[in-house]
């Protein structure tokens, strides 16, 4: 499945889509997106907030789902063996990230349907009288509410830790050999999915909240990148050279540009104006915090595939 290519290219854009193409980022990234809105969506369950009709806890779950399925179509595109995936289930591997992950994936859907089905919509209700009787032993066991909130943070959290700890784990290449690449995504995570729902939520007070936390986000952002550089620059030779790709090698370009210019500094410039009320909230950068998210997978995944331990180039 992972496949390693060391031809290298001299132009831009051709390390980030030629290396590993395009399914292992993909999912990487929505797999932190869903991390993101789970947790979102847990916090908002805990916090009761459920009982408002509007609550994005309502929805978030559906898109959730759908996003997760797309991403895990995506991981299965990339598999070499793809009729044989069933054997990840056959086991568990307590030392292996891909164990961890693929039983966290699947736990992770009873637990999106669980929140899904709490939707007040009287569409759905009427039409699936289940769903009905779930909604009325639900709402009458509050304190089962806020445990399903702190369920669906926990499995959250889990599938945004193991997309940084599945390319951690993979010790060959210098750039992923990173104790805080898993906070990296984590975090990306979720503020890609604070800036999505900063757009679609209906709540007004959800809409501020969430503007407010990805400013913070992407603040606590900029610090793990810079502790990401750091540790590799002081780390070994290897490491540092590795560190280069991003700071002035082939994808300095890319890294600069498209993660911390138009995926955190402009898109925090606005959201601070907005959230001060000095300018009116725009979907603008929302959208270019979650492009630089997509964009920032694509870079560490190929430049990590360009690091080598044997290679000082």
């Amino acid at each position: 499945m992972l496949e390693i290519t060391t031809t290298r290219h001299n132009h831009m854009i051709d390390p980030i889509l030629s290396v590993w193409g395009w399914e292992i980022p993909v999912y990487l990234f929505l797999g932190g997106m869903v991390a993101g809105m789970m947790l979102i969506s847990g916090y908002f369950l805990f916090k009761g907030r459920y009982k408002e009709t509007n609550c994005s806890c309502y929805y978030l779950p559906i898109m959730s789902l759908v996003l997760l399925s797309v991403g895990m179509f995506a991981l299965f595109l990339d598999l070499e063996h793809k009729l044989y995936v069933w054997r990840l289930y056959t086991t568990f591997q307590v030392t292996s990230a891909m164990s961890w992950g693929s039983w966290i994936l699947i736990l992770v859907y009873p637990i999106l349907l669980a929140n899904m089905l709490m939707s007040p919509h009287k569409l759905i209700v009427e039409k699936v009288p289940i769903v009905k009787k779930w909604q009325e032993y639900l709402l009458s066991k509050p304190l089962l509410i806020k445990n399903l909130g702190v369920v669906t943070m926990f499995f959250g959290a889990g599938i945004g830790l193991y997309t940084g700890v599945l390319l951690s784990s993979l010790g060959a290449r210098p750039l992923w050999s990173s104790a805080v690449l898993w906070l990296l995504f984590l975090i990306s995570g979720l503020s890609g999915a604070a800036a999505f729902v900063h757009v679609i939520a209906k709540n007004v007070y959800e809409r501020e909240l969430l503007a407010k936390a990805d400013n913070a986000f992407l603040i606590i952002e900029l610090f793990i990148i810079a502790l990401f550089i750091i540790g590799l620059k002081t780390a070994t030779e290897v490491q540092a050279h590795a560190a280069d790709l991003l700071l002035f090698g082939e994808f300095a370009s890319s890294f600069w540009v498209f993660v911390i210019g138009i995926g955190i500094i402009i898109p925090l410039i606005i959201q601070l104006l907005a959230v001060n009320h000095k300018i009116h909230h725009t979907p603008i950068a929302p959208l270019l915090v979650i492009i630089g998210g997509l964009i920032l997978r694509f870079i560490i995944v190929a430049a990590g595939q360009y690091s080598h331990w044997f290679a000082l180039n």
